[in-house]
């Protein structure tokens, strides 16, 4: 029963918030408003996302705490992004960008593998690192490679 205590204890604290702003035609009516708005809002929290009381979760252990764990996971969760961008790149530039920057060719070996000059190489590699920066930007990423990401 404490969410009807918490819902009755709200609606006078508003009342009485209202009440010293402005004057009021009817406290009783503004009173079972604000009541009937906020059980309504606390039935659709608890519709969303019904969170139970657990008490303290150290006592849980869920995950282990260790660096290594978290480290881990940020770089999964960057190399991810980076395979989106890239996965958005258009065809040929994605093709380039693979061989220089990922596989490691050099411009040359890139160039002839793929039927293009070195400064074909040089362009798509450019664009592509720019676009690779802005949907990092746009995700809140600032160094997809940096410890500080968000």
């Amino acid at each position: 029963m404490r969410d009807v205590d918490d819902v009755v204890q709200e609606s006078y604290l508003r009342l009485w918030k209202a009440c010293a702003a402005q004057r009021i035609r009817s406290a009783k009516a503004f009173l079972f408003t604000v009541a009937r708005h906020l059980a309504l809002d606390h039935v659709r929290r608890n519709r969303v996302s019904p969170i139970t009381h657990f008490g303290h979760l150290d006592g849980l252990n869920i995950i282990e705490e260790k660096a290594e764990l978290i480290d881990e996971v940020g770089r999964r969760e960057r190399l991810q992004l980076l395979a989106d961008a890239i996965a958005r790149l258009p065809d040929r530039c994605r093709d380039v960008f693979i061989r220089y920057k990922i596989q490691g060719l050099s411009r040359k070996e890139a160039a002839t593998q793929l039927g293009l000059s070195e400064k074909t190489v040089e362009a798509h590699t450019a664009h592509a690192m720019r676009h690779c920066e802005t949907f990092f930007r746009r995700k809140g990423v600032k160094g997809i490679f940096d410890h500080d990401t968000r």
